[in-house]
């Protein structure tokens, strides 16, 4: 990646992403430990007389050296909420299956499906994937893309 990609990606920007880091002292300099992110999409709700829109936070990146994960998320939820988002999305892929119990996750009121053109791939277990990248030909699917391009969904497997 480039530093204009890692910043597009990974730095704050307004009604879009939120991105805090962890930071601790070592030896007279401050070292950054651990870093988590999420998304804003807010959602019209319909036919509903005084809420007329929904503010949800999807998790977006996140990497944890020194802070366990489930401390890490709490601390992103209690920002969100305090952001005045009305939800907080987590798909229950990679190690996130082993916090959303613990922090009180709901399950949702369906699947996220992926559909792979043009390829064999065996049936995998939530807990099995190791990452999905899911790149759409529209902003609201994925906002935080630089510019438009071709849909595609990869998803490695965890070894």
């Amino acid at each position: 990646f480039s530093a204009e990609e890692i910043e597009h990606y990974l730095l704050p920007r307004p009604e879009l992403v939120d991105s805090y880091v962890v930071e601790i002292e070592d030896n007279g300099k401050k070292v950054i430990t651990d870093f988590i992110s999420y998304y804003t999409l807010p959602s019209s709700v319909l036919k509903h007389e005084k809420i007329k829109e929904m503010k949800a936070a999807y998790i977006y990146y996140y990497a944890n050296t020194k802070t366990e994960l489930v401390k890490l998320m709490k601390a992103a939820l209690i920002i969100a909420r305090n952001t005045n988002h009305d939800v907080f999305n987590c798909l229950n892929i990679m190690d996130n299956k082993t916090i959303l119990e613990d922090l009180k996750f709901g399950p949702g009121n369906g699947n996220l499906m992926f559909y792979f053109y043009n390829y064999g791939v065996q049936k995998l277990a939530p807990e099995e994937i190791g990452m999905v990248l899911v790149l759409s030909l529209i902003h609201i699917s994925e906002p935080t893309r630089p510019e438009r391009i071709s849909y595609a969904v990869f998803c490695l497997k965890k070894k």
